[in-house]
């Protein structure tokens, strides 16, 4: 028996729908069902695609996540009919932060959609942040002053790209890039271009289908050397990108 085997009979189950009726929705013969279902042979991609969108469930969370283990109801649905695993939240009803330390980065790719691994990152409850799912992640380098290396930058989850405000910070998750933090435009079709604040590093651009996750910057956990609070530089900044951007328009 697969995972996968285990999953497919679960969710049918959970639905009450025969193993006939399913495999009239997939349009194959109950037979060939069957042996998905009881592990003796592997589906073909066109099928899991299928039995995805069917349940209206990712076909990595198929294939990699045991979901008798998770509530589904309680994650955030994503594009593409993937989820975001998982939503916690403390007695109070708040969401906890997941905190993605510099020791766990390294696993953040491959697991973040495995909920134990999600489940084993250190936590955090931060009470002035609004609704929302939050999660923490390390900062590397020095291409987005004041942040530090070895900093905190807590980020709200962004449901689709069509929220991503030009000039506002993000912390993206990338399939070929990995985990960034930059400085977002939304000015080509179809791609992001991601900016340094420090402009010794070049800018970049990253296409829509390489994005895994966005979070927009909220707060920062960390030590800065830096005279002003790091609230009010990135409101400076954001000011002057807003004026910036109106004189380009009053121009055209």
């Amino acid at each position: 028996m697969s995972l996968f085997s285990d999953n497919i009979r679960t969710l049918r189950v959970r639905d009450k729908i025969s193993q006939e009726k399913l495999a009239e929705q997939l349009k194959i013969t109950r037979g060939r069902y069957v042996k998905y279902e009881d592990g003796t042979s592997e589906a073909p991609y066109d099928i899991l695609k299928k039995i995805a969108l069917y349940f209206h469930i990712s076909i990595d969370l198929l294939l990699s996540v045991d979901i008798r283990k998770i509530d589904i109801q309680d994650l955030i649905k994503l594009e593409n009919n993937r989820l975001l695993l998982p939503i916690q939240i403390d007695h109070s009803g708040d969401n906890i932060i997941e905190i993605v330390t510099e020791r766990a980065k390294a696993g953040y790719l491959s697991g973040y959609a495995d909920p134990e691994y999600i489940e084993s990152l250190q936590q955090i409850s931060l009470p002035f942040l609004g609704s929302g799912k939050y999660r923490g992640f390390p900062v590397e380098g020095d291409s987005m002053p004041p942040h530090e290396e070895g900093a905190i930058i807590v980020g709200r989850y962004v449901e689709n790209i069509g929220e991503v405000v030009d000039g506002r910070t993000y912390i993206l998750i990338t399939k070929n890039q990995g985990m960034v933090y930059k400085r977002l435009n939304k000015n080509k079709k179809n791609t992001l271009v991601l900016e340094s604040d420090n402009t010794y590093y070049p800018n970049f651009e990253v296409k829509f289908s390489e994005i895994l996750e966005i979070w927009e910057y909220q707060c920062n956990i960390g030590r800065t050397d830096s005279k002003q609070p790091l609230t009010e530089m990135d409101s400076l900044k954001d000011l002057l990108l807003d004026l910036k951007r109106e004189v380009a328009e009053i121009r055209r």
